[in-house]
């Protein structure tokens, strides 16, 4: 018998409650940061601010902005706020374009966070007595053991399975018969493939929920998923930067954006170029400070993420408008702003072609090129009118909507890498 699992009581307390818990959980982390990291005391100093003058949640506006150079300047561990032998684990960026980003926990954070992935998995929906089966990488990447245990921490039985191997996740997806997995929303586009490759209907699995983040992915991606594999699809969020997963989910009774799990993050959004606070609704970049963390407090981060703060739906506290790209994510194209989120949504407009793609961006002469990979539905693929169709209705759309030219190249089944873990959307070839 499964039983629906309990909230915590700051879920549903008043905004005024909340603000009060904020402000004096605020006040220790910007403390705790200034006293045990020489970086923020620097920092601090250096912006001529002090932890005792803050007074309210607005006053957070005048201290100074973390950044991923500041981690990748103090690497490995020189943003850490407390002694070597009370860090219980380390995880790492992949470090794909410089030093990773180092991060640190205590015990008492490794606690924390279990607890706010448990608070996710159940606002997902999740049940006692539910089986979770989890395709996020385990080892640095905090994907996987986030997940893991807090999974755990709400009851659930774990299946551990990590990324690749995709037939072999198939299988045991069907001899396991899991409720919940939690995965990249791009490799569950594989995994839906290799189930039709196996000759199975992705909508006659046991799954019932897919907690899905990582990447930017878009609503009708969401829309996709949940028809082809007969799932509620909710959004998780988080950063290394900040904990991992869990810093903010979406709840499956409203599916209206993540909800900010501001109890331990105090969330605000900037002018990107400015750095200006801009207030509740409008959009911009999304800034993190902890308020509970202790091996690595980290202070006003900017994360990169564009998105909008909402009021709360589900929860008393605030949701973010469901993330669908960053600003190190924007192409500029012959002076146009494109997110690649942008073409995923077009695509998807067009049921002969699959949701697999791929940009790729080269230059003829002074002028940028954008060629997109993408590939036929498996039903379409004999059927070479309606795939010449929906490459020119794409290409149309691209142009008469994003504003750039678009050469759209239909690659066999299956012509698109498959990755187990965030998706490559974009090859840029042009030189530096």
């Amino acid at each position: 018998m499964t039983t629906t699992l309990p909230l915590d009581p700051i879920e549903t307390a008043s905004r005024d409650e909340l603000a009060a818990l904020q402000l004096q959980r605020l006040k220790w982390s910007l403390t705790h940061a200034y006293e045990n990291s020489p970086v923020y005391r620097r920092k601090f100093d250096e912006a001529g601010v002090h932890p005792s003058q803050l007074e309210t949640l607005a006053d957070l506006a005048r201290f100074p902005f973390t950044t991923k150079k500041d981690l990748r300047d103090s690497y490995p561990f020189g943003m850490f706020a407390v002694p070597q032998d009370q860090i219980s684990r380390i995880h790492a960026s992949s470090g794909t374009t410089g030093k990773p980003t180092v991060v640190g926990y205590t015990a008492r954070d490794i606690d924390t966070w279990a607890n706010l992935v448990a608070r996710s998995v159940r606002a997902a929906g999740a049940r006692r007595g539910d089986k979770v089966h989890i395709s996020y990488g385990y080892g640095l990447f905090t994907g996987g053991l986030g997940a893991h245990y807090g999974a755990e921490r709400a009851g659930l039985t774990v299946i551990p399975f990590g990324g690749g191997q995709t037939e072999k996740q198939v299988q045991l997806i069907q001899d396991f018969r899991p409720d919940i997995i939690m995965v990249t929303p791009s490799y569950m586009l594989a995994i839906a493939d290799e189930m039709e490759r196996q000759g199975m209907d992705p909508a006659s699995s046991s799954l019932r929920i897919g907690i899905f983040g990582a990447e930017p992915w878009t609503n009708d991606m969401r829309t996709a998923i949940e028809q082809r594999m007969g799932i509620t699809a909710v959004d998780i969020y988080g950063l290394s930067e900040v904990m991992g997963p869990g810093v903010a989910s979406e709840c499956a009774e409203t599916k209206d954006g993540p909800t900010i799990w501001e109890d331990h993050f105090y969330p605000e959004i900037i002018d990107p170029e400015t750095g200006e606070v801009l207030p509740d609704g409008e959009f911009g970049e999304l800034v993190f400070t902890s308020l509970t963390k202790e091996a690595l407090p980290i202070v006003r981060y900017r994360t990169r993420d564009l998105t909008r703060l909402l009021p709360g739906s589900a929860r008393t506290m605030r949701r973010m408008e469901k993330i669908t790209g960053r600003s190190d994510d924007m192409l500029i194209i012959r002076g146009v702003n494109v997110f690649p989120t942008q073409i995923e949504e077009l695509l998807l407009k067009q049921p002969a072609l699959a949701p697999h793609y791929q940009i790729v961006l080269t230059k003829e002469g002074p002028l940028d090129v954008m060629t997109l990979n993408c590939e036929p539905c498996p039903e379409s693929a004999p059927d070479y009118g309606a795939l010449d169709a929906a490459s020119k209705a794409l290409a149309y759309d691209i142009k008469a909507l994003i504003g750039v030219t678009a050469h759209i190249k239909v690659l066999d089944v299956n012509g698109i890498e498959r990755s187990v873990g965030k998706a490559r959307r974009v090859i840029d070839k042009r030189p530096k």
